[in-house]
Parts: structure tokens; sequence; C-alpha cells
């Protein structure tokens, strides 16, 4: 088996060719990151709506509240 000059790259060690990136893909901006931002746009939706939640039950409750003491 024959050695390249370089270490770090042997000659004859497999790994093929490396796969043609798109300019978008090279910068980290492909579509897998569509989807990651899908997914944290999702996850984020669904925080605001339970801290909605919270803040309307926590509102009705304080209006109760005050509704009791003044009668």
């Amino acid at each position: 088996m024959t050695d390249s000059k370089n270490i770090n790259n042997p000659v004859g060690q497999g790994g093929g060719q490396r796969k043609k990136l798109s300019r978008a893909e090279r910068q980290n901006n492909g579509p897998h990151r569509n989807l990651d931002r899908r997914n944290a746009a999702d996850q984020k939706a669904e925080l605001v709506r339970k801290m909605r939640e919270k803040a309307a039950a926590a509102k009705d409750a304080e209006q109760a509240a005050d509704d009791t003491t003044q009668n």
C-alpha cells in the first residue's frame, strides 16, 4: 500500500469524495436549519401560550378575590 507524504492523508484509506455543498449549506444555512428554526418557533409559541394562560388564570383569581372582599 502506498502512503502519501502527508501523514494525515494516507492514500488508499477510504473516505471517498466529499458531497458537493450548496452555498447555503456551506454557510450552515441548509434545509436542516429551516427545520430547526420551525421547531424553535413552535416551542416558543407553545411557551407563550402557556404563559398567557397562567397570567389569565392569575388575573381571574385576583378578580375573584377582589369581588369577595368587596361584598
